[in-house]
């Protein structure tokens, strides 16, 4: 075996110390390129949480007045929010695409610092390399109008003139049998929707709720003597919600008149209007959550025209104007009467 002498030793550790020293310059700039590239995808990130706060919240203005200050091109709202979900406080909304006809908005949004260039973020490391900036953004999309086509989740129907009743969001009882204050409701004998029905409409074929177009302008009727056939596991899910505090909002489609009787009547639907049920009660198996009240539908606030007893059949709760779903429905024009949908565009 060869002993190594000192000069031979002491050479063989510089030439270490060399190699050691190549491979911490490239790590250390893989660690460069590691901070700078994480700075950029979390500053997109909350460019990105910006615009689709903003353009969420814009639409959700334009469906309720489209002649609102913040449904505009120049919305402070939009500023604010992007703002909010930037971790240092600072963004700018580089641009508002809004076409009110189309019923679509769009915001760009893009990084701001203090002292720094627009639209950019400064790089700590890539500097060194002759790039002290990058630039970053983001943009969103979203749409708003009025269903006019899709799944109710209930098979449930109710007049116009409720809804023009009850615009303040008091309780009420819907498919009372009985008189209607509002004379424009044209009921049938009894105070029925229709003679011989209870506002029921077809559902879908094994399914609780029913598919409705409004451009067909009608829907089919369901006698209504028992309750809707395979709602009860609906029923279930409304009722347990409903005890843990949480609301329940459904989509019912609006009518203004019907023709014919019983089963073979049909319904001018035109719009759907949002309800947020609190109770109910239907004929229906023993055992089965068919009667449902909670607190807010038995006590304060409720009259003998909202209490549902003895061969009442009804739904209970508070009809919403306006209200934010993200259903799939397709949109139209804003109804005066109907709820209004603010969803985003992928």
């Amino acid at each position: 075996m060869r002993r190594l002498t000192s000069n031979e030793a002491t050479s063989e550790r510089g030439a270490i110390s060399v190699i050691v020293a190549i491979l911490l310059v490239t790590l250390l700039g893989f660690v460069a390129i590691a901070v700078d590239i994480g700075l950029i995808y979390s500053e997109r990130a909350q460019l990105q949480n910006g615009a689709d706060a903003s353009a969420i919240a814009l639409a959700q203005k334009c469906a309720k007045d489209g002649t609102d200050p913040l449904c505009s091109t120049t919305s402070s709202l939009a500023t604010s929010l992007a703002n909010q979900n930037a971790l240092d406080g600072m963004s700018k909304v580089y641009g508002i695409d809004l076409d009110k006809t189309s019923r679509k908005v769009s915001v760009t949004t893009s990084a701001k610092e203090t002292g720094g260039t627009d639209n950019s973020v400064s790089l700590f490391f890539a500097d060194v390399l002759g790039i002290p900036t990058k630039e970053v953004g983001a943009r969103a999309s979203a749409e708003w109008g009025s269903p006019k086509a899709g799944r109710t989740a209930f098979p449930l129907a109710f007049s116009i003139c409720q809804v023009k009743d009850h615009v303040d969001g008091s309780l009420q009882l819907l498919q009372d049998h009985g008189n209607n204050a509002n004379p424009d409701c044209n009921y049938g004998p009894s105070g029925a929707a229709v003679a011989g029905g209870f506002g029921w409409l077809a559902p879908d074929a094994g399914k609780c709720g029913g598919t409705i177009d409004l451009a067909l302008s009608e829907g089919g009727s369901d006698t209504g003597n028992n309750a809707p056939g395979h709602c009860s596991a609906e029923l279930t899910k409304w009722a347990s919600e409903i005890t843990a505090g949480r609301r329940i909002t459904v989509l019912l489609p609006v009518f203004n008149k019907v023709s014919g009787t019983g089963s073979g009547a049909i319904y001018s639907l035109i719009s759907f209007a949002a309800f947020d049920v609190t109770g109910w009660k239907f004929s229906g198996n023993s055992g089965l959550p068919y009667e449902f009240r909670s607190e807010k539908s038995t006590t304060t606030g409720v009259t003998t025209d909202t209490e549902c007893k003895g061969n009442c059949r009804g739904i209970i709760g508070s009809f919403i104007k306006y209200v934010s779903l993200a259903d799939g429905y397709t949109l139209g024009p804003v109804s005066e009467y109907g709820a209004t949908v603010a969803r985003p565009i992928l």
